[in-house]
């Protein structure tokens, strides 16, 4: 450890000096927003505009509410120039900035700012009265600290059960570390003792957190935590923390961890938690595991069920592919499992198999031909995929569709084709012609001019092992098709094919997101008419979801998705993406998750936490990257934090989220008082 690195962690570990002395409070002025005030609306006006000069004055400001609000903005920014500034908002007299400070300094990611954030800790604190502050600050040093800071946190003495922020602080600081691949084994242990100990108990919130890191944490061993794992997973009351654990648990991989995911399944009354214990019992010896996912198939409910077929398509076996395939053929059971039934069979059978599997794609081909449901013909294209001859016919239909979501899952299906490990094996002496005639098609997808499909192919063609660039030898149509693309409407197909042609050029593919240019203002005249009674009604084929607005964390996005409502664009438009137990998602024009209109938003990113189900978030590809979709979460998704703009939660109808599927419909949206 350098001299710098050893200093830092020693002053995190110090517990009797203090490097900057807390001011006092300020007692008259707090933090209040009033969005029609056009000073306010001035700031936010900078901070759309990406103007840091224009915002740093705000730092010394004498109303702490633009101190607040500039300091904040940073966290949407996050660039590098604003930490110096922001460092001495981390002594302001008003709590609320000096949080607001942590939060984006830690929002910026930079290296740079963790020594700075350390001074500003606030040790000298009997009373708990900088808790939050300091839980803040351990929380953005997880987002551009060191490892040898992270190795400080997690060894540090406990902290006292009213500490409950601190330690919430500790907690995500660990947490934000995993997500950017930094783990040590005395974090994990951490986080087992916080979701693990029982008396005293720590508060649900930071086991919550820890609950998460476990299950999302890769390359971590926590095989010899598999019993308290399981005492913690039986006795959890929290729904939330048990469908975390329920992963973690599957990871230990232990045969006392199998008994009790198995033994749970059966009794647990939570969905989201049956499906995670599927995704735990994915680790395990597929023979204990399969009569209970059989038995699934046929839940009433269509998520499970689809979850179920899911499993069969990612551990089943070649012995039992046969049997998937009859099963797919049984009218019980639902199209949408059943075609992940086919794929299940098509995928594990044996390449000699010759009948069965001309009997399984024949199936698949006259499903496509007589369902009217496009998303279910989606499915269908990737079902198709593990028989890699099936290519011809893929691409034959998505020449005569005039239908985005078809044209664009055939283009990602061509991409699955090439990727089979049995493409050889099928084509035998022939790989390579076949392998040309697929890249011609590919070529054919860029000149299309449609979005989704020049970006799937982008993809396709800029994967290494595929090695495309060995078989076109000119990137001069990927540059012309790139050119013909509409900014900002299309940035992600645009930044796809600048991947691919930097691969081609034998260039670093580790590409930036192209932020567009400031190109829609904040619509103040909707803003100021959202009050705490405005709700969004969006009414859907299987019941009505009610969101509540967040106008003062997001009141861009507020803005534009009231003023795209008011017009009807959401009418009739579909839930393109549905993943259970994660999100449901909305409002694309095209309806394949490529669709936009002309112009972008901003990512507008305080420090508010996916930490239950139920919030509404933009969807992007990258920051600032923006426009008309949306989402709304099934349950807490702490990786989203800091990177998804939040503009709403639902206060009613959560049971019509947790209803829907890939392809239902929004019917209408309507705001009002």
């Amino acid at each position: 450890m350098n001299t710098l690195r050893f200093l830092i962690c020693l002053l995190y570990l110090c517990t009797f000096t203090n490097c900057i002395a807390p001011n006092e409070e300020e007692a008259v002025k707090e933090v209040a927003y009033d969005l029609s005030n056009p000073d306010l609306q001035k700031l936010y006006e900078f901070q759309d505009r990406r103007l840091i000069d224009s915002l740093v004055p705000y730092f010394s400001h004498d109303d702490p509410s633009f101190r607040y609000a500039a300091a904040i903005a940073f966290g949407s920014i996050k660039d590098e120039k604003a930490l110096t500034p922001l460092s001495n908002l981390l002594r302001d007299t008003s709590l609320e900035v000096r949080v607001a400070a942590a939060y984006a300094m830690g929002q910026i990611g930079s290296p740079k700012g963790e020594p700075l954030l350390v001074k500003g800790f606030q040790r000298l604190d009997s009373l708990g009265k900088y808790d939050r502050f300091n839980g803040a600050i351990l929380e953005a040093i997880g987002k551009c600290g060191s490892k040898e800071f992270l190795q400080a946190m997690a060894t540090t003495t406990p902290y006292g059960m009213k500490d409950t922020l601190e330690l919430e602080g500790k907690a995500y600081g660990i947490y934000r570390y995993m997500l950017r691949g930094i783990t040590v084994k005395e974090g994990t242990e951490k986080m087992v003792n916080f979701i693990s100990k029982t008396v005293p108990k720590y508060p649900e919130s930071v086991r919550l957190v820890a609950a998460n890191y476990l299950a999302r944490a890769k390359d971590i061993r926590i095989d010899t935590f598999s019993t308290i794992l399981a005492n913690a997973f039986v006795k959890a009351k929290n729904d939330n923390i048990r469908m975390a654990l329920a992963i973690a648990l599957g990871k230990t991989k232990t045969p006392a961890a199998l008994d009790i995911l198995l033994n749970s399944f059966p009794k647990e009354k939570n969905v989201w938690v049956k499906c995670n214990i599927i995704t735990g019992l994915g680790n395990f010896d597929y023979r204990r595991t399969k009569d209970i996912m059989l038995a699934t198939l046929y839940d009433e409910n269509e998520h499970l069920a689809q979850k179920a077929a899911q499993f069969f398509v990612d551990h089943g076996n070649v012995v039992d592919a046969p049997d998937y395939w009859r099963m797919a053929r049984d009218s019980n059971l639902l199209l949408p499992t059943k075609i992940l039934l086919y794929k299940a069979a098509n995928k594990n059978l044996y390449p000699s198999a010759i009948n069965t599997r001309a009997a399984i794609n024949r199936d698949l081909k006259i499903a496509y031909e007589t369902t009217q449901n496009d998303y279910h013909k989606s499915m269908i294209f990737d079902a198709l995929s593990p028989y890699s001859p099936n290519y011809k016919f893929i691409w034959e239909q998505a020449r005569i569709a005039n239908i985005p979501v078809l044209r664009t899952a055939a283009v990602t299906a061509l991409g699955n084709i090439c990727r089979s490990p049995n493409f050889r094996r099928f084509f035998g002496e022939y790989h390579r012609y076949r392998k040309r005639e697929i890249s011609a098609y590919l070529v054919e997808a860029v000149k299309s001019g449609d979005a989704g499909m020049i970006a799937e192919a982008a993809y396709v063609l800029a994967d290494p092992e595929l090695e495309f660039n060995t078989i076109i030898d000119s990137t001069n149509f990927l540059e012309t098709a790139q050119q013909n693309l509409e900014l900002p409407k299309e940035v992600e197909s645009y930044d796809a094919l600048q991947k691919t042609i930097n691969f081609f050029n034998g260039i670093s593919t580790e590409l930036k997101t192209t932020k567009p240019k400031y190109n829609h203002p904040i619509d103040w005249e909707t803003v100021i008419k959202v009050s705490d009674n405005t709700r969004g009604k969006i009414a859907t084929n299987k019941g009505t979801i009610t969101l509540r607005f967040l106008p003062d964390a997001a009141p861009g996005s507020v803005a534009n998705f009231i003023t795209l409502a008011k017009r009807g664009f959401y009418d009739d438009k579909y839930f393109h993406r549905v993943v259970p137990n994660f999100v449901i998602q909305g409002g694309d024009p095209r309806g394949d998750g490529y669709g936009s209109l002309d112009y972008s938003i901003r990512s507008e990113l305080p420090p508010l936490s996916y930490n239950k189900g139920g919030f509404v978030g933009m969807a992007s590809a990258g920051n600032d990257t923006e426009g008309v979709q949306w989402f709304i979460t099934h349950s807490p998704t702490l990786h989203l934090d800091g990177k998804y703009t939040i503009f709403a939660e639902v206060i009613e109808g959560m049971d019509v989220v947790n209803e829907i599927l890939m392809g239902d419909k929004i019917e209408k949206i309507i705001v009002n008082n």
